[in-house]
């Protein structure tokens, strides 16, 4: 997911913080986008980009 993300916004700061109880967080500039704890599952295959690309 991180190569994707670097592929399509190659200036963009990534930081990938490992945490505890399966925890799974997408912020951009600081809002959430995608947040497995609240969705109740995994993001799908290309789901972030998408997420990404309507926020830029």
């Amino acid at each position: 997911m991180a190569a994707e993300i670097r592929q399509r916004f190659p200036d963009a700061e990534l930081k990938m913080i490992p945490s505890r109880g399966g925890r799974f967080e997408v912020l951009a500039d600081g809002d959430p986008i995608f947040e497995k704890s609240k969705l109740g599952r995994h993001a799908k295959p290309g789901e972030v980009l998408s997420l990404l690309e309507k926020k830029s």
